[in-house]
């Protein structure tokens, strides 16, 4: 598909349908896993500087065991692409599985059904629904992305990855409209208006997307995907350069999506801040993402993808150095900042020197694993976390200050490996 129509090319049922499912994951990616569902395990579990600790705990579990998951399956699901062919139809339910879950989770969370050690066992009951529609969420993202090369060409891909990017920004915006609901301190009823919209903006895909089917690849073995897995690694070890970066990959990511994930409960339990304090300073951060992929797309142009890398991990040093000892808000109005700033850089300069380190005849492979690279990741982060958490829960504030300074080590084993590879 060429764009003919300069801009008009956009705003074409099959491109603009597209673009609108990264609107409708994004409301649900910002409500659910960066700002409600946070609030709502710290109005249940937290309440004091322990409980608060306690919470923290809660949260960053359940985000490993959603990671797990994904981990596990998604090898399997390439195959699935491979001998389908039809994409959408994974999307359709995945999404809806998703947006099942989550409005499950908001009829759920007002429900007596009695008490689990202490806890409502609603409570567990939407956790449990979280790590479920969050593991259908990322698992529609996989066929989702798959999509990308059936409605653009070579020359067209990056400016239609950009829209829908941007078209995802967008859905930030709308998915707080659902704020003013939830701004009595119940921050559950922020879960079923996050299903609607998720819905409503998933609708134009299954409407008016229309796939065209390409014939199914030669049966494969059904596990097939995870020897793909094991073979693409054993290979990459014969590219070195390659190799180092994925483990640099690896920290970094960890680090920066276990930050994000406990931004909203660290910033409310630890820094002060109150419920519309910190959407202000979600809000600034996701322009920050904005400016950060924006001006490191010059910086890798001018002082190379390599280089670009380092100063991205620097920033992310920076920004958990700053934030573990935040002692005001104006401290962590800063780290918000430049942690949305690696937030928007880091796959900006990544994407780029995967492509400069790897061969052209196995791009793809590579691009695949360090795709389950981040992933991995997604569990190590949330788990170490989570843990640090528990066991210093009696020592109160120190226990997130100690979870997230321990985030820096991640950053700084990064850097080291990083200083390996040949420039």
């Amino acid at each position: 598909m060429r764009n003919k129509g300069g801009w008009k090319w956009f705003f074409t049922m099959p491109i603009l349908s597209w673009a609108l499912y990264d609107f409708a994951n994004t409301i649900f990616s910002s409500n659910i896993t960066t700002i409600f569902f946070p609030f709502y395990v710290q109005e249940i579990a937290g309440g004091s500087e322990r409980l608060d600790q306690i919470a923290s705990t809660f949260l960053s579990y359940a985000n490993a065991v959603s990671s797990f998951f994904l981990v596990v399956f998604s090898p399997l699901f390439g195959v699935w692409i491979d001998q389908s062919g039809r994409k959408k139809r994974c999307v359709m339910f995945f999404a809806f599985a998703a947006i099942l879950s989550t409005a499950l989770m908001g009829l759920a969370a007002p429900q007596n059904f009695g008490n689990w050690h202490g806890l409502p066992a609603a409570f567990m009951v939407v956790v449990v629904l979280f790590v479920a529609a969050k593991f259908f969420y990322q698992s529609s993202l996989i066929f989702y992305d798959a999509m990308l090369p059936d409605i653009s060409t070579k020359e067209t891909m990056p400016l239609l990855s950009g829209f829908g990017v941007a078209i995802g920004y967008m859905g930030t915006l709308v998915g707080l409209a659902v704020y003013p609901l939830a701004s009595g301190g119940t921050y559950a009823d922020a879960f079923l208006p996050t299903a609607g919209l998720f819905l409503l903006f998933t609708l134009p895909l299954v409407l008016f997307y229309k796939e065209t089917p390409r014939p199914a690849q030669a049966k494969r073995p059904f596990f097939a995907g995870y020897r793909d897995v094991w073979e693409t690694f054993k290979d990459m070890k014969r590219y070195r350069p390659i190799f180092l970066f994925m483990i640099v990959y690896f920290f970094l990511n960890d680090a920066i999506a276990t930050a994000i994930a406990m931004m909203a409960v660290y910033a409310k339990a630890i820094v002060g801040f109150s419920s519309g304090e910190f959407i202000l300073l979600y809000l600034v951060s996701t322009i920050s993402s904005i400016i950060g992929s924006f001006i490191f797309g010059y910086v890798t142009r001018s002082a190379g993808a390599r280089q670009a890398v380092f100063y991205v991990g620097i920033i992310l040093f920076a920004a958990l150095l700053l934030g573990t000892f935040a002692i005001n808000q104006l401290m962590f109005w800063i780290t918000g900042s430049l942690f949305g700033v690696a937030l928007g850089a880091v796959w900006v300069t990544s994407r780029v020197l995967i492509i400069e380190l790897s061969p052209e005849n196995k791009r793809g492979q590579f691009f695949g694993l360090f795709a389950f690279s981040g992933k991995l990741s997604a569990i190590v982060g949330p788990l170490m976390y989570g843990t640090i958490t528990l066991l210093l829960a009696d020592h109160g504030d120190i226990a997130s200050r100690a979870a997230l300074s321990s985030l820096m080590l991640f950053v700084l084993i990064g850097l080291i490996v990083h200083r390996k590879i040949p420039a």
